[in-house]
Order: structure tokens, then sequence, then C-alpha cells
């Protein structure tokens, strides 16, 4: 016990009241919803730094009436990281592949919040829909950053209580998003029906992914959803919407260019003929005639055969 490192209940307070500030600086719930979601949030940060600096629940069990469940389990401050315990990690603790992986899927969950609390902050101000940024990924993207960083704190401190609650907190999740749909779907009707048949509630599609750039083979979760935090914050009417929609299925002309966009991204060459070809009109009846044209695309200008219409 010469090493024991809890009971550090300022610590207790002070790390649960700065993350769930910090947390709610992002969110800002205003709705009976958003406090109910918060709420869940923060009874899970503040159970998860009571046995991380207080009382070592978890750590006293596995110590103690379970020994041997998990070796190398004793009351330091390393001896909490379960996850090294299991593995027979025997480096520094906070170098552990589990505690850098944990922050990184911290980060992106509260920048996911962050980007998603913007567009939806520009999209109640105006009245509309918000389906750009991370709600053009997934419908419910804060929900998910919430979770993302809870996944991060059990990566990096897992305990019998949180690992109860993730699931219990994912259920509620669920059945509040389900309510809060229920809502915009009155007040938006067709708009929100066209935008969720496309959008899924919590987990992006990987085709939409690589629509946006790289394909999400290469990107792997961590970075998909860091990808999702750095999205434009525009937001956009129903009608603009639909009409976005129907205008990404159909092919588009590029007025730059000339070019004819197949709705892939991918170009079709478009051959542009002369001011004088244009304005010369068609030859004598069944005469045929050269014209120079330009292809867009070429080495440069290109005479080709033009039979006229008898």
């Amino acid at each position: 016990m010469a090493d024991y490192a809890y009971g550090l209940w300022g610590l207790v307070i002070f790390d649960s009241v700065l993350t769930i500030a910090f947390a709610a600086s992002f969110f800002w719930p205003r709705s009976k919803h958003d406090w109910r979601a918060f709420g869940g949030f923060s009874g899970f940060i503040v159970a998860l730094f009571t046995e991380m600096y207080g009382y070592p629940l978890t750590v006293y069990l596995l110590a103690g009436p379970l020994a041997g469940v998990v070796p190398g389990v004793n009351f330091s401050h390393g001896g909490g990281h379960l996850w090294n315990d299991v593995v027979g990690w025997k480096g520094d603790p906070h170098l552990s592949p589990f505690h850098v992986a944990s922050y990184l899927v911290i980060v992106a969950g509260f920048s996911l919040v962050y980007a998603a609390w913007r567009v939806l902050y520009v999209a109640k101000k105006r009245g509309e829909l918000a389906t750009a940024g991370p709600y053009a990924y997934v419908r419910h993207p804060q929900y998910l950053g919430f979770i993302l960083v809870m996944a991060g704190f059990l990566l990096q401190w897992p305990t019998f209580v949180t690992l109860a609650m993730f699931p219990v907190l994912l259920v509620v999740y669920r059945r509040l998003a389900a309510r809060e749909e229920s809502d915009v779907r009155a007040e938006f009707k067709e708009a929100f029906d066209a935008w969720a048949t496309t959008t899924p509630p919590f987990w992006p599609h990987w085709r939409s992914l690589r629509h946006a750039g790289t394909p999400a083979w290469l990107l792997g979760p961590r970075l998909a959803l860091a990808r999702l935090g750095t999205l434009t914050n525009k937001t956009t009417t129903p009608a603009a919407f639909s009409a976005r929609h129907e205008a990404s299925r159909s092919p588009s002309r590029d007025l730059r260019t000339g070019s004819r966009h197949s709705g892939h991204g991918r170009k079709e060459p478009q051959v542009l003929r002369s001011p004088m070809e244009r304005s010369s009109g068609a030859g004598a009846p069944g005469q045929a005639r050269e014209v120079p044209v330009r292809v867009k695309g070429g080495h440069g200008p290109a005479v080709a055969p033009l039979r006229a219409e008898p």
C-alpha cells in the first residue's frame, strides 16, 4: 500500500467539473432531451473519476474477492489501467497503445460534438433542417460524439460501473434520438423523410465517406470520424436539400469547360465548335466540308470532316 494512489477527492471533483463543463461548452443543452443525454454523460464521467482517483471499487474487487481474474492488479495508479494488466504491458501505462488510442477517440468525440453543435445552432436560428456538416453523414452526430468520448475513457480506465453504464446509455441515447426525430419530422415533414432515408442515425455509411474524398478503407474508423468533425458547417433549407439530392443523381455541365459530369466525379470530354462554324450554318446539300474544331483535353486544334445533312 506504499504506492496507494486513491482517496484524492479534490482531484475527483476538479476533473469531473472540468470535463463536464468542457463538454457543456460544446453541447449547450437546452431541451429536455438535451439535458437527459447530457445528464447520462455527466453521470458516466463522475463514476469514472470517482474510481480513478477516489474509491477504486473495481481494483478492490480484482485484488480481493476476484483476485487472479486480471493478473497484476495493485493499488498503484498504474495498476488501475486494467487493459494494460490484461495484455501484460510493462512500460509506462500512459504510453500504452490503449492509452494513446483513448486520447485519439476522445478528441474525435469532442470534435464531432462541437462541429455538430455549430451546424445545429445555425440551422435552428434560421428555422432550417440541419443536413450539412456531420448531419450529412449521420442524423445524431452529437450522440455519436458522446459515445466516442465514453468509449475512449473505457479504453483508458475501465471499471465495472462504467462498463455497466455504457450499454445502458447506448439504449438511452437511442430512445432519445427516436423521440427527437418524431418532433423534427412533425416540423419538416417530407424534407426530413428524404434526409432520413439516405442518412443513418448513428454510424455513417462507408460509401458516403468515399464520396467525400479518400476511400473509407484507407481512412480507418478513427480518421473517418475525424473527417466528420472537420466538415463544412453550412446548412440548407428543406427545398434546397431536395434539389441538391436530385442534382447529385443527374449529370451536370461545367460552365467553365463545357464538360459534363456523370455524377460520380468523372468528366466526359466535350467538343467545342468554333464561332465561324456555328455562324456559317450547313453547307450545300450533300456537300462535305472540313472545319477546324477545338477538342477539349487535346493538344491543339484538329481538322475533322463534317458532312452536311442532305
